[in-house]
């Protein structure tokens, strides 16, 4: 049972390591992303990526919470990707947009209600590699360190 929602007890994994698969990820993820864009047009580049944005949001949660449970990461990218989305309805990501490439890259301009569907997707594909990284033991628990 942990001790704090959302987190895992002591027990689970060691959060230096967490960080460092975390960080792998959201590199990994980027990649993928900038890959996608590169490789694909249309409709697969742009649900592509926004399922890619809710997974590199994952991978930031569990890197600055790293006993976060694998569906409160999950839970927290997927409100932080709803609320840019539902935040496009309002003109200040695009005015934003207008002045940063950055802002653009993070909070979109335009809503658009199938992006929702898709970053549920990424949701759920971070919170599919989180549990399964997580029942990977580490070599310390293992008796091998």
């Amino acid at each position: 049972m942990p001790l704090i929602f959302g987190t895992c007890d002591g027990a689970a994994a060691d959060p230096l390591r967490i960080r460092l698969v975390a960080a792998g990820a959201a590199v990994v993820t980027v990649g993928a992303g900038l890959g996608l864009r590169a490789v694909a047009a249309g409709s697969v580049a742009k649900y592509g990526a926004d399922a890619l944005y809710t997974v590199l949001l994952v991978a930031l949660v569990v890197l600055v919470a790293p006993r976060v449970t694998p569906l409160t990461a999950a839970a927290c990218a997927l409100a932080a990707s709803w609320g840019v989305e539902f935040l496009q309805l309002s003109e200040v990501p695009a005015e934003l947009s207008q002045r940063s490439a950055v802002a653009r890259l993070v909070l979109g301009s335009t809503f658009n209600p199938p992006d929702l569907f898709w970053y549920a997707v990424g949701a759920a594909a971070g919170w599919s590699v989180h549990s399964a990284v997580r029942s990977f033991p580490s070599r310390r628990r293992a008796g091998r360190g």
